[in-house]
């Protein structure tokens, strides 16, 4: 059952915020969407799943990223989900980066997280069939994110090249299995049998197998998480290894923030809708 949240008229379509129970994390989730005014039932139109980072929610990129402009422009939705499921029978943890937003895209296995950090088949799964049963939204998909999104994004785009038609990210975690931030969550979530990591990771994933989808990567090279967290360059070297059609533009001054991806949202939506709408 949906439960809408908010409606604002933007851009020539509505942006929306729904509330629903979720099978698959077992708590109630939010999502926002974005609907072009040419959406119909007669014409369900392709879509955008975006992925926000760590201590995000589905505002952050809808109300800071300006991209619903050249959404409606060029006739795409937009489906930003929550990062974490939430509530007070989550697990959750103190730090920023474990726990309720923070769910690294991934289903847990450990306790206390396997009850309801299923987030890796909620994203693909669960989410598209809801959106594609009660709005005017085809199944078209592409998928992208920033930083735990772009993480996200990459490893789910990459693990069901059926589902979507390209990838792109913003300053992604793209070896999360050797940086901080992944493994800390990771060990968590997952345990310390490090090869069951390796299916939640780009790099490893692009290693064992040529992309079937265009990949996209923007990544500010004054980013301060770059060279800590982030190692851009293992994922684009698994890629020449097989040939993967990925693209990394490093952009000159630019940090880890959404005036970056602002800076660049529109040339990440051109490049999807060429796969989307063709």
């Amino acid at each position: 059952m949906l439960k809408k949240v908010s409606e604002n008229r933007v851009f020539s379509g509505q942006h929306l915020q729904y509330e629903h129970s979720s099978k698959t994390v077992n708590c109630n989730m939010r999502f926002a969407i974005f609907l072009p005014d040419n959406a119909s039932d007669d014409n369900p139109v392709p879509a955008l799943y975006w992925l926000s980072g760590l201590t995000c929610t589905d505002e952050n990129f809808m109300q800071k990223a300006g991209a619903l402009k050249k959404a409606a422009e060029l006739g795409i939705a937009i489906i930003a989900p929550d990062t974490s499921p939430r509530g007070s029978s989550v697990a959750d943890n103190d730090s920023y980066d474990l726990g309720q937003g923070a769910g690294f895209y991934l289903n847990a296995t450990q306790a206390p997280w396997a009850e309801h950090y299923k987030m890796f088949d909620y994203i693909n799964e669960e989410l598209p069939s809801l959106i594609e049963q009660h709005f005017p939204v085809s199944s078209k998909r592409a998928i992208s994110g920033h930083s735990m999104g772009g993480h996200g994004a990459l490893v789910i785009g990459l693990s069901n090249p059926d589902r979507y038609r390209s990838i792109s990210a913003f300053s992604p975690i793209c070896h999360p299995s050797i940086c901080p931030w992944g493994e800390k969550a990771f060990s968590h979530y997952l345990g310390t049998d490090k090869q069951l990591w390796q299916q939640y990771d780009a790099t490893e994933l692009l290693r064992k197998h040529k992309s079937e989808l265009s990949i996209l990567i923007d990544q500010g090279d004054k980013d301060s998480f770059l060279a800590e967290q982030l190692y851009p360059e293992h994922l684009t070297a698994a890629a020449k290894s097989n040939d993967s059609p990925l693209t990394l533009r490093m952009q000159k001054g630019y940090d880890h923030s959404y005036y970056f991806i602002a800076s660049f949202i529109d040339e990440h939506l051109d490049f999807h809708a060429q796969h989307l709408l063709n």
